[in-house]
């Protein structure tokens, strides 16, 4: 039996690591529980999703966006002022509650699933789009209630972060292969433009992310 080791070259064990990396970015880091998280999934692909000019929520990666901003210091409210007296508002997008924004997405998923299951005998990612729709819409309306916070405050939250997951840089976990900013042809983060600004037609330039300039 042969036990000798093959000569390794420096380009073949480069495409060894290529064909085994692991996608960290799809991980979980907040949601501690699947359910949670995948409810999250369809609400997000409910609120942006994939139709003829590109992919939906889910394939750009929009829920570990999401799950990364929330394991963080914007999910836990570290640098913001975290005690009473609320005051009570009527624009919806005022955040307006002492719990934390983790807080916030832990009872706003758990309350959409509670919502379907009374109303439908189901879970959430389990209904028709249509059906998800209704819910959505209700906890847009403030029709459900949360535990100290508005269902609206939650929805108009949820929206605001899907929408920075599907175009964000890829290196926060969205936008997966830049797809959206190709979609819109948009550049990405380029360090600067000297070769292109005397150009006098349009110029459609290749996408380039943070993780580009990474070494």
């Amino acid at each position: 039996m042969d036990y000798s080791i093959p000569f390794q070259t420096k380009e073949t064990t480069e495409e060894v690591i290529k064909e085994e990396a692991i996608d960290y970015s799809e991980a979980r880091l907040f949601f501690k529980q699947k359910k949670d998280f995948d409810v999250l999934s369809f609400v997000t692909e409910r609120i942006f999703p994939e139709d003829e000019n590109g992919p939906g929520a889910i394939k750009l990666g929009v829920p570990y966006f999401i799950d990364k901003q929330l394991a963080g210091s914007y999910g836990s409210n570290k640098f913001d002022y975290m005690k009473g007296p609320v005051q009570k508002v009527k624009v919806d997008s005022s955040y307006q509650t002492l719990m934390t924004r983790g807080e916030v997405f832990i009872e706003g998923v758990r309350k959409l699933n509670d919502e379907s299951l009374k109303t439908y005998d189901a879970e959430f990612f389990d209904l028709e789009g249509e059906q998800q729709d209704e819910i959505l819409t209700a906890m847009e309306a403030g029709e459900i209630e949360l535990r100290s916070v508005k269902g609206s405050t939650f929805f108009n939250l949820l929206r605001q972060m899907t929408i920075e997951g599907a175009y964000a840089d890829p290196l926060y976990g969205g936008n997966k292969n830049m797809m959206r900013w190709k979609m819109k042809e948009h550049p990405g983060i380029r360090a600067g433009y000297s070769d292109l600004i005397e150009e006098e037609e349009f110029q459609i330039i290749e996408q380039m992310s943070s993780k580009d300039y990474q070494s």
